[in-house]
């Protein structure tokens, strides 16, 4: 839940859905999902598939078409079912199974969430037993997850079909898995959810509708070469597939081609399966299925008490609905068109999250009323079930009757709980026996014995029974109806630890193994790159401690040396963190220096009159126009920021700020050279003394004036600039100017600056 709305989370292959699929590959490693279904065909004896329907059940119970699968199963010493792994050789639970399955659900809700995962609400086929509800309280005990509810299927896409439903309506949820098939009736709205009725058939779903194409297809195939595919693992595990895909396409096209080459050879070579089947034919190969989706509906209306025109929405859930002839048999009889607002693949866990929410208080004002799928009763005199809790008792619920003993001076009774609707007691499913001994002798019929039964919202029985005379009491949780023992589930939970452990540091090796390899290849990769960039020269250096790394690298991966190559690979990152960090300077430099030109030039911000000077464009020297400033009218000078602006020449006619500098050639000729010493210009007036500092280039605005002549003679002998011509602008020096003469030909006698 996110921000009060249900959302489902993708898992680590970017899908929504997860298959229920189990595998253990080549090297033993445990792949769940997308992955472990990509390695059925090659795999098939070690790829487990529909353990939903194994859960909670007997060997005895199967049916033999439900025993047809491409995997090994088989009974232990207490009749219970045991999946046979070759690669491990080792038999595992159905519970287990299922467990890996929650445990990888679990890892993708932790990553997408950056905490883990510790609680869970799980759905259930609403026709599930006591037994099989246990089952999958046991895998989700396994999975190392607190099972905090067990909600039923249709329950739960009806809490996510109606939460934003306001009035109250009467929906029919059909639900078609793959492994199940349940109908429920339920009245929404206001914020309650109240269960009318529910049924099903555990033993019925989408993939009975592939086994019929798969049946359809090994029987052409035997008339024609004489060969069972259904003997064969890995063609069984083909046809499988292709069947799926077949039904998939027949409910968007009419006819749907299956191409299987090479499915199995004989002495003559090797045979191919190629065939057509039309949607008519696939209709006609699942009439009788089609006719057990019936009875549970007629089951459950009969059982609301509703008629179908009193249903006001019907709801689709899970993808064997998508079949044209399901929906058509669900047009057919409640006359309506179903609803399809909802996504059927992922309404009941959108429901599911719903509950959670619920329970955490996150989400308020909902009232969920569910409704045990079987009665419960006891096996009476005579072998009779006496019903205590009829099927389609709202949950949670305690009922409580009395009994008495049947024999005279009996002491001790047994408690045998049941659950079905047949009339005797062998008929039904038993969930378990206790005793409820010290009961006081007395003529048979007098003893009276309070037998409560108790279930709660997760549909699992408590029994109690008490002796009204003395106040003993004995309780039962029913557990036993698992298969699995408490011990059992306990060493299952040690092993499901220590398998996950193992598993982790396995994929932490491949990832560290494969992450080393990738090293490598980036290090050349960069290697070649600040080559193409710097030169060889650059490089070399890098290049020797590259190669030399890389090699160890690849040298340890192949004689898979831990310490050494974790000591290779934490060196060669240091050598690449060296190198990028020298690129790095090299670019800094680059523009660093390019930037702060550009930055000097239009600030002016600079360190020094030389770097001022050696930057700022000269003016040219060729003088035209009618007065002694010249070309200069057209060269846009701008004084630098922390120094005042020239004034003008006296008699330019000028304001005191100018955006161009006119000035005389003399000026010309002083900003042309490069200053060596210049006494700095500080306000209106020239100090007495010079520093060595290279001052602003401003000069003073009036040079003619006598008292700040004499501050601008040259001491020493100018260079000299003879040779430019033009105007009188470069002359040689005066022979013997006067101390106080003014300037001529823009020399000044007693000072060694120039301009």
């Amino acid at each position: 839940m996110e921000g009060g709305k249900p959302i489902v989370i993708a898992n680590a292959e970017g899908m929504r859905t997860t298959p229920s699929v189990v595998g253990f590959n080549k090297e033993g490693e445990l792949v769940v999902g997308q992955m472990g279904r990509r390695q059925a065909v090659l795999n098939p004896q070690n790829t487990f598939y529909g353990v939903k329907r194994f859960m909670g059940r007997r060997y005895a119970d199967l049916t033999p078409e439900s025993k047809r699968v491409a995997y090994t199963i088989r009974r232990d010493d207490r009749d219970n079912i045991k999946v046979r792994c070759p690669r491990l050789k080792k038999d595992f639970a159905p519970e287990e199974i299922s467990a890996m399955i929650l445990r990888k659900l679990a890892e993708e809700a932790s990553r997408y969430l950056g905490e883990k995962v510790t609680g869970a609400v799980i759905t259930v086929p609403a026709y599930f037993n006591d037994s099989q509800r246990q089952a999958t309280r046991d895998a989700g005990k396994i999975a190392g997850l607190e099972v905090l509810r067990i909600i039923n299927e249709p329950t739960a896409a009806s809490l996510a079909y109606g939460l934003d439903q306001g009035r109250m309506q009467k929906i029919l949820v059909f639900d078609l898995g793959g492994g199940t098939f349940d109908v429920s009736v339920l009245e929404v709205g206001d914020g309650i959810f109240e269960v009318k009725a529910t049924s099903g058939d555990t033993q019925l779903g989408g993939n009975d509708f592939d086994r019929r194409i798969v049946d359809w297809l090994a029987e052409k195939f035997l008339e024609t070469e004489k060969v069972d595919l259904r003997q064969d693992r890995q063609a069984l595990q083909r046809l499988t597939e292709a069947a799926e895909k077949a039904k998939i396409e027949l409910s968007g096209v009419s006819t749907t081609e299956i191409n299987l080459p090479f499915i199995t050879a004989t002495e003559d070579g090797p045979k191919h399966l190629e065939t057509q089947l039309s949607r008519s034919e696939f209709e006609d190969l699942c009439g009788d299925l089609v006719t057990r989706l019936q009875r549970p509906i007629k089951r459950v209306l009969k059982d609301a008490g509703l008629s179908p025109v009193q249903i006001d929405e019907v709801v689709l859930v899970g993808g064997g609905t998508r079949m044209p002839m399901v929906k058509g048999l669900v047009r057919s009889f409640i006359d309506r068109e179903p609803n399809e607002n909802v996504n059927p693949d992922e309404v009941v866990a959108i429901g599911a999250a719903i509950q959670a929410g619920i329970l955490d208080g996150e989400v308020k004002d909902i009232l969920l009323l569910d409704v045990t799928p079987l009665s419960f009763g006891l096996e009476t005199i005579g072998g009779v079930m006496k019903k205590l809790l009829p099927r389609n008792t709202t949950i949670p619920v305690r009922k409580s009757d009395i009994f008495s003993t049947g024999e005279n001076n009996q002491t001790v009774v047994e408690i045998h709980v049941l659950q079905g609707e047949r009339e005797m007691a062998s008929d039904n499913i038993s969930l378990g026996r206790f005793k409820l001994s010290g009961i006081p002798p007395a003529p048979r019929g007098v003893p009276q014995v309070q037998v409560s039964f108790d279930i709660d919202a997760n549909g699992i029985l408590q029994v109690t029974a008490r002796d009204k005379t003395t106040g003993r009491e004995q309780s039962i949780t029913v557990q036993g109806a698992s298969i699995l023992s408490e011990g059992e589930v306990n060493r299952m939970i040690q092993e499901a630890e220590t398998f996950a452990a193992q598993d982790r540091e396995r994929r932490e090796r491949i990832e560290k193994r494969n992450s080393a390899k990738a090293l490598t290849d980036q290090a050349q990769r960069r290697l070649k790159e600040v080559t193409l960039d710097f030169g060889s020269a650059f490089t070399v250096s890098y290049r020797r401690q590259v190669d030399a790394l890389c090699s160890e690298i690849l040298d340890s991966l192949e004689k898979d040396d831990e310490r050494r190559l974790d000591r290779a690979q934490a060196d060669l990152q240091d050598v690449l963190y060296e190198l990028n960090r020298e690129v790095r300077l090299q670019y800094d430099d680059k523009e660093e220096g390019f930037f702060e030109a550009i930055k000097k030039t239009f600030t002016g911000d600079f360190d020094d009159e030389e770097d001022y000077y050696s930057r700022r464009p000269a003016p040219r020297d060729d003088y035209r126009g009618g007065n002694d400033y010249g070309r200069y009218d057209d060269y846009n000078y701008s004084a630098p920021s922390r120094r005042e602006a020239p004034m003008p020449r006296a008699g330019a006619g000028r304001g005191p700020s100018l955006s161009k500098d006119y000035r005389s050639p003399a000026y010309a000729d002083w900003d042309q050279a490069r200053v060596t010493r210049q006494r700095p210009y500080r306000g209106d007036s020239l100090g007495d003394n010079y520093d060595d500092r290279r001052s602003s280039p401003n000069p003073p605005d009036d040079y003619s004036r006598g008292d700040r002549q004499q501050d601008y003679n040259y001491r020493e002998n100018p260079p000299s600039r003879s040779g430019r011509g033009g105007n009188g602008r470069y002359g040689e020096r005066p022979a013997q100017p006067g101390r106080n003469a003014p300037l001529q030909n823009g020399w000044d006698d007693d000072d060694d600056d120039w301009f």
